[in-house]
């Protein structure tokens, strides 16, 4: 098995086929598209292949040590990730092709008009865990 982090980006990431910003969906495709990735993780709950996932909020702080005996620094000259990343999922499964089948079905989430979003999913394996994969 091989971990793997799927990240849902806000931007940053090729636009998608339906590339409506989340902000002008109504109500009712934002309760459908949470709906399937609620769905989407039970699924692979079933299967074992589900680890954690987490929607994340606008807001955030970067923090940073800045020397010994001095308080941490916030914010900074720093990409503004909490605009980029709008959340993440990891599964934990058999192959690199399986992680691949995962994210392409979770980028068909519901997005505007009830209509598959189709976007960009970044796959990364976690550091250290080689990833199992088939020729």
């Amino acid at each position: 098995m091989a971990k793997y982090l799927l990240l849902k980006h806000y931007r940053g990431a090729p636009a998608a086929v339906n590339d409506v910003p989340m902000d002008q969906w109504t109500p009712e495709e934002i309760s459908a598209h949470l709906q399937f990735m609620t769905d989407f993780a039970a699924r692979l709950e079933k299967t074992g292949e589900f680890v954690d996932g987490q929607a994340l909020a606008e807001e955030g702080t970067w923090v940073r040590y800045d020397g010994e005996g001095r308080p941490p620094v916030t914010d900074g000259p720093f990409a503004e990730t909490k605009d980029l990343i709008a959340g993440w999922m990891v599964i934990d499964v058999d192959s690199y092709e399986r992680a691949v089948e995962l994210a392409g079905e979770l980028s068909a989430a519901p997005g505007a008009g009830g209509k598959p979003i189709h976007e960009w999913l970044e796959l990364r394996p976690f550091y250290g865990v080689r990833p199992t994969i088939t020729e």
